[in-house]
């Protein structure tokens, strides 16, 4: 098997794991969009935005540390046991610190307590399996990873459906302590799934012997805190102009922002998967001698299949809006599709070009990169969306994005020079596009003409690639 077949393959197994409950948020939009009103819409929203902070704050970067460190590091049962005790010491002080000032942190997030331990509860449950499925990736246990994904995946599924369909269509009464609200239903879905993913990984944990090594966490949390300033900006960016929509323009159109949101990260999921699979792979290989041509073509196959996706959305657009957002009190903000569109392909890319600073040990370049995105959002959203509406939301998140992926760029040809295909990386996003564009500007109304878009973009691809493509596929591990 050649390496990037293995690639290919963790990706799809590591990625669709990953990728199936982002997949069936996505699909249960058409669900929550008949259910809730888009101001109860928006609750929701706000909800993920704040787990999305704590999340990346309680991790600290410390599963990409991970990575590059058990990828070195002779003492791997060091780097497995110093990682979790430190993610578990700085929750609980966390969990101490939120069940003192309980009352005050609701009153200024303005959101009820019931809400709130709710996302301590599923907080405390992810990031107990933070290391268990770091461990998984890293060992290449794809298998067990989706199998252990998919079950909690499934569980959400059908609370979802059971508290918010067959409940009410049934008229079933539920004990008291079940007694929320529908926005209220769908975090404890959340927590229940999860739940149960953590229990499959827990024996895991069992296993480890539970030895701190000050002198690994020491450099560990210096090659992470860079991580953390990079998650808290990426969050921003993804985040915060659904805060600033609710605060200026409503709940409602911010609702409505959300929901037209869902299906402009579609290709978010494809980017997830990518991510998942790519983040071990580019440590494994940054000692081989063809490292950086590995990376190369990485890159040009990332662009294909992101382009592809991209195509696929925008051309689709308003079927996937009648299947998935089947309320139209939604439908005002699908304008912003596109734009978010190719934002998430830029931010994907970025993804890819960040390796030249994780396998040097460069990260505060990704700091300062994302620093820069965060700012370009924030002075955006501030400023913009009092006069432009929400449509100013999506280029602040396509701007964000975009000079990320720019910076990285020029920065790594000085630091960590690697032979990209510019020309077809730069000719495939451009075929993409004019297609994209040609079909929503004139001819969103016809079937035929959209599958034709489609096939054309994937005939280039055959014509282009057959030989890459079957060269890689014959190639035997390096």
């Amino acid at each position: 098997m050649s390496i990037f077949k293995k690639l290919f393959k963790d990706t799809f197994i590591f990625g669709l794991a990953a990728v199936l409950p982002k997949l069936m948020s996505v699909i249960l939009t058409s669900l929550h969009t008949q259910m809730l009103a888009p101001e109860e819409f928006s609750d929701t929203a706000v909800f993920y935005v704040y787990f999305g902070f704590a999340q990346v704050v309680l991790t600290y970067g410390m599963e990409t540390a991970f990575f590059r460190f058990y990828s070195r590091e002779e003492k791997k049962d060091h780097v497995i046991s110093t990682s979790a005790i430190s993610l578990f010491s700085t929750l609980i002080l966390v969990v101490i610190v939120f069940l003192i000032f309980e009352n005050d942190i609701s009153s200024l997030l303005n959101f009820p307590t019931e809400w709130l331990y709710l996302l301590m509860a599923l907080l405390f449950v992810e990031i107990c399996w933070v290391v268990p499925f770091a461990l998984y990736r890293i060992q290449g246990k794809a298998i067990r990873f989706s199998v252990t994904k998919v079950g909690g995946f499934l569980l959400y599924v059908v609370l979802n459906y059971f508290f918010l369909w067959f409940v009410p269509k049934h008229q079933i009464n539920l004990p008291s302590f079940l007694e929320l609200s529908p926005v209220g239903y769908i975090f404890l879905a959340n927590l229940a799934a999860s739940t149960l993913t953590f229990l499959f990984v827990s024996p895991v944990l069992f296993k480890i012997k539970w030895l701190l090594d000050i002198d690994l966490l020491k450099r560990m949390l210096r090659y992470s805190w860079p991580i953390l300033i990079s998650g808290l900006a990426f969050i921003i960016n993804e985040s915060i102009d659904k805060l600033v929509l609710r605060d200026q323009l409503g709940k409602e159109v911010m609702g409505a922002y959300a929901g037209c949101y869902k299906l402009g990260v579609f290709l978010t999921l494809f980017i997830q998967a990518f991510k998942m699979g790519v983040e071990p792979f580019f440590f494994n290989q940054a000692d081989k001698k063809d490292a950086k041509q590995t990376y190369a073509t990485v890159m040009k196959f990332y662009v294909i299949f992101a382009s592809l996706g991209l195509l696929f959305v925008i051309v689709f657009v308003d079927d996937l809006k009648e299947l998935l957002i089947r309320n139209s009190a939604y439908w005002g903000a699908i304008s912003i599709v596109p734009i978010i569109l190719l934002g998430n392909w830029c931010l994907g890319a970025y993804h890819s070009l960040s390796v030249w600073y994780k396998v040097t040990d460069r990260t505060h370049y990704g700091m300062w990169f994302s620093i820069f995105g965060a700012l370009v959002t924030l002075i955006a959203n501030y400023t913009l969306i009092s006069h432009y509406g929400f449509m100013a939301a999506a280029w602040a998140t396509l701007a964000a994005y975009g000079s990320m992926m720019l910076m990285s760029y020029f920065m790594g040809r000085k630091k960590y020079p690697i032979p990209y295909d510019l020309k077809s990386i730069l000719g495939y996003l451009s075929i993409a596009l004019t297609l994209s564009m040609v079909v929503y500007l004139n001819f969103r109304s016809i079937f035929w003409v959209k599958f034709i878009a489609v096939l054309i973009f994937l005939i280039t691809i055959i014509i282009f690639e057959r030989t890459t493509i079957l060269q890689m596929l014959k190639r035997k591990r390096l």
